[in-house]
């Protein structure tokens, strides 16, 4: 059985071993190119929202292809959605019990009704 103080030795190597590809990203212990990363992307980000410096001032930003039918899409979307959802039937079995129950209540007045009056 091995001493106490050769797993700890071994442990701490292998985790000394461990940490320094575990810190970089992707897990590579080299600092070349990474699977995960190409020399044309920034390691830190410029501080602007979605990395887009803001226009001049007196320039309006400029509205990129796809935009324009995304947002036309995304609110046609919301409207059929919203028309549809609240046009569409009661179909629940609680309704259809409910109704059930009623005519039921009034088939039973109904006959009830008649017979009092014979």
């Amino acid at each position: 059985m091995p001493s106490p103080t050769t797993i700890a030795g071994a442990s701490s190597m292998l985790r000394h071993r461990l940490l320094g590809s575990l810190r970089t990203r992707g897990g590579a212990a080299t600092t070349g190119q990474s699977r995960w990363s190409s020399p044309g992307h920034e390691e830190r980000p410029k501080g602007y929202l979605f990395n887009r410096p803001p226009p001049p001032p007196g320039h309006s930003r400029n509205w990129e292809d796809w935009e324009l039918p995304c947002y036309i899409t995304s609110f046609l979307t919301i409207v059929i959605l919203g028309v549809g959802l609240n046009a569409k039937p009661d179909l629940t079995i609680e309704t259809w019990a409910h109704q059930k129950a009623l005519e039921r209540l009034q088939m039973e007045a109904s006959t009830s009704g008649s017979s009092e009056s014979d």
